[in-house]
Parts: C-alpha cells; sequence; structure tokens
C-alpha cells in the first residue's frame, strides 16, 4: 500500500464551542472535522458572529478575484499578528493597502527577481557549506529557517545571517513562530481593547524586540540611501519607490511594518515548504534522485539555469499543494450575501482554506497522494486554475509568488545535488499549524553525502 503523505489527525465531527476553542488552541488544521475536506461550504456559528469556510472554486473565486473589495481582509486576524506586522499590506485594507502596493509591487517584478538570484545563490552555497559540519542527522526545520532567513537578509539588507544584527532577528523569529498561532481568540470573540488579547507567554516581547531590530536595520539603510551609498537591493528599492499616485514614500515606520511581514512571507513560508518539500524527497526517493540528477544542470548563479529544473519546479508545486504554508485566510463580508442557498450576513467571516481545498476529495484526482506527475494532467490543468492557491489568489496574491518559486525550487535542487535525505525510525511529523505548516515536533531527516552514497 503506498504510504501517503503526512496529514493531521480530525476531531469528531461536532463538538461545543467549550471544545472546539480548547482544540483550535492546540492546533488550527486538526480542530476541523474529517468533512471539510469534502464540503463545498460550511457553515460555524458562535455567540458573536457566523463563519462560512468556502470550497467550491466559483465562490473561492468571487471572494478572492471578482469582488476583492466587498469581501476585504478581516480584522478579526490582526487579533494575533498586530504586535509583530503592525500595519504592513498582510493586514490592512482599501486605500491604505492600494498605497501600499503601489510601492512594493515594483521591487518584485520578473526582472528584480533575476537581480536578486546570485544572492540566493550564496544563501544556497552558505548552507551547504554548514551542511558539511552535520553528523548523519538534521532538524531539517532548523536547517530551513535558517537558510530561508540567509536569503531574505541578503537579497533585502544585502547581509548574511551571520551579521549580528541579523541573527538576533532570527533567532527572535524562531521563538516568536512557536509561539503564536495564525489566528487566537480574538478572531472568534470580539474584545474589548481593554482586555488581554491571550498572547502565548513571550509573544509579544519576542514581537516587540524583533520590531526594535528591524527597526535599527532600516534607519541605516535610510541614511545609506541619503548619503548615496545604499546597496542596490530589495530594501533600497523599496525604500526609494515613490506612489506614484502622491509621489510620497514610506517613512521609516511604515518600512518597519512592511520589513516584518517581508520576514514572515519570506521567510517563514519559505522555510515551511522547503522542509517539507524535503521530507517528501526522503519519502519518495525516487524522485529524489530524478531531481537530483536535474540538479547537475546547476553550475553557478545563472538564472537561466531555472528553465532546466522541472522536475523541481513540479515537486515543489505539490508540496505546495499537500503543505501550504498558510493554510487558512480570513475575509469579511460587506454586505448580505447568498451562497448555496444560504443566506450569509453582512459581518459574516469568510475562511478560505488552501489546506482543505487542495485536498478537496470532489477536485483533485488523489488528493491525499503525493504526485508531482499530476501538473501535466488535465485533472490536475484544471485544479492548478481553479482550486490551488498556496499564494492567495486575485488582487491580494502574495507580491512575492514569483520569488518564492525561484527560491524554492533552486535551493530544494543545489540542497539535493549534494546531499541524499532518508527517513529515520521515528513516527512521521504530524503537521500543525503556528505561523505556518510545522511539524508538530519538528522534522528529523537522516543526511549523507551523495559522492558517498553512490
Amino acid at each position: 500500500m503506498e504510504r501517503l503523505p503526512p496529514k493531521p489527525p480530525s476531531r469528531a465531527d461536532r463538538v461545543s464551542l467549550f471544545q472546539y476553542l480548547k482544540l483550535f488552541r492546540k492546533d488550527i488544521l486538526s480542530a476541523q472535522p474529517a468533512r471539510l475536506y469534502g464540503a463545498w461550504m460550511a457553515e460555524f456559528r458562535t455567540p458573536f458572529f457566523r463563519s462560512y469556510l468556502v470550497n467550491q472554486p466559483d465562490l473561492v473565486d468571487q471572494i478572492l478575484r471578482k469582488r476583492p473589495d466587498d469581501f476585504p481582509k478581516s480584522n478579526r486576524i490582526a487579533e494575533g499578528l498586530r504586535p509583530l506586522l503592525g500595519n504592513s499590506v498582510f493586514l490592512t485594507n482599501g486605500a491604505t493597502w492600494k498605497r501600499q502596493r503601489r510601492i512594493i509591487d515594483p521591487a518584485f517584478e520578473g526582472g528584480r527577481i533575476k537581480e536578486t538570484f546570485p544572492a540566493m545563490f550564496a544563501a544556497g552555497q552558505a548552507a551547504l557549506e554548514r551542511l558539511e559540519a552535520e553528523k548523519d542527522l538534521i532538524e531539517v526545520e532548523e536547517i530551513t529557517s535558517h537558510l530561508a532567513a540567509d536569503v531574505i537578509f541578503r537579497t533585502l539588507f544585502s547581509i548574511p545571517i551571520e551579521d549580528e544584527l541579523a541573527s538576533q532577528v532570527f533567532h527572535r523569529f524562531r521563538d516568536y513562530q512557536r509561539s503564536q498561532p495564525i489566528l487566537n481568540l480574538g478572531a472568534f470573540i470580539p474584545l474589548p481593547r481593554w482586555m488581554p488579547r491571550f498572547f502565548n507567554r513571550g509573544a509579544k516581547q519576542n514581537a516587540a524586540e524583533i520590531r526594535r531590530l528591524i527597526t535599527t536595520l532600516t534607519q541605516t539603510r535610510m541614511r545609506e540611501i541619503e548619503a548615496g551609498t545604499a546597496p542596490d537591493d530589495l530594501a533600497t528599492k523599496i525604500m526609494s519607490t515613490a506612489d506614484p499616485e502622491t509621489g510620497d514614500h514610506f517613512t521609516t515606520d511604515e518600512m518597519v511594518d512592511q520589513v516584518a511581514i517581508f520576514f514572515l512571507a519570506g521567510h517563514e513560508t519559505s522555510a515551511s515548504a522547503l522542509a517539507w518539500a524535503l521530507y517528501l524527497m526522503a519519502q519518495y526517493p525516487e524522485w529524489q534522485d530524478k531531481l537530483a540528477d536535474e540538479a547537475g544542470a546547476i553550475t553557478g548563479p545563472d538564472f537561466a539555469v531555472m528553465s532546466k529544473l522541472k522536475i523541481s519546479r513540479d515537486v515543489f508545486r505539490e508540496t505546495l499543494r499537500l503543505f501550504p504554508p498558510v493554510p487558512m485566510m480570513v475575509r469579511e463580508s460587506t454586505c448580505p450575501e447568498r451562497f448555496r442557498e444560504r443566506d450569509i450576513p453582512t459581518g459574516s467571516q469568510m475562511v478560505l482554506s488552501p489546506w482543505h481545498l487542495h485536498r478537496h476529495t470532489k477536485l483533485w484526482d488523489n488528493p491525499d497522494g503525493f504526485d508531482p506527475n499530476r501538473w501535466a494532467t488535465e485533472n490536475g490543468k484544471k485544479c492548478q486554475r481553479e482550486a490551488y492557491m498556496p499564494f492567495s489568489t486575485g488582487a491580494r496574491v502574495c507580491t512575492g509568488a514569483g520569488f518564492a518559486m525561484v527560491e524554492g525550487v533552486l535551493l530544494l535542487s543545489m540542497i539535493l545535488k549534494d546531499y541524499r535525505v532518508s527517513l529515520i525510525s521515528a513516527p512521521a511529523p504530524v503537521p500543525v499549524a503556528h505561523l505556518t505548516v510545522r511539524g508538530k515536533d519538528g522534522i528529523q531527516l537522516g543526511l549523507s553525502r551523495r559522492e558517498a552514497s553512490a
């Protein structure tokens, strides 16, 4: 029998609100019933509001693509993330969000991704050097978190992870992601301003320290820009870009908010996806060997090699299907709606779940199986268009989606070109949702040099 990729257990179909909140506090994914993997829409009622999980592709399209202004990002999401992300583009809506995107988006256009490629490659080489000091057993999430953070610092601020400030941010963020879920109880219960937000111990203090360190980096870069000595990297590009409609630039405080979300989106999500990709390659060694052979095309920091890494691209795309780093997103209805013969009141929480949509039993062939070949099939092509959104979709699609795909494919190939990963005699990791989808107790794999095993 085929061994399927890890999947969290589901809760009982019916539980009390108290039981659900208790399960939710532990993990969003396992707090959901199994029926959601086959449901087009499901309603969840609380004493305070209604929530609807939407899996039907045309309704998802309505919410995210066709009518995004009618379904803005829910302010309830900010309850858990505001201490770290402030007023960043991830949390804002309306005119503020549109202004932020007008300034940010030019930094991630196609040509700019090509310009960041040497920095990505250098981070990959540094990771390979660190792996030389590892023994035959590695904690994969630690490896990929270090590597993804290095990519962000090199591409954003032109400094390696070994830089003192960069290292401090990385270690603080590692502590923060383990202690803070994507959503906290404020996402379910409207809390007055004076009431504590139930942050886990240390989360708020870590967020404050991360922002203090990012402020130092940003203020230093602002001085370098004013002096004409700033490197031509993503931070300089964003801080130097004026809003084409108003001519305004980001202030230092605004830039701190944006750097915080760049670090979350570009570090946390990339680290999660790369860790699960390596686990899948250990679980399916025949695919690992194919990818490693293809990776022989990598000989240096030449962006043209990306067109040759087709197997790695399909493997990474399949990893994002099975383990979307951000498993759920929430929008809010601003007017009465009627979906699937149900009346949706104004203010309802509309939950879009890549986790469930990507494994939907009525949409995908072999939804829980690992099959990189699916992207060449008619079912895979149709689902990619209609039921695949690891970076969200529509107007609020992640501005760094192209960056992330280049980074993930390149780094996965670089690692497996030199090293072989293998399963160990331990239970499979259980996916849980912290800031991103991680292994409940980490992800451990065996590691060996390819030359030694050939």
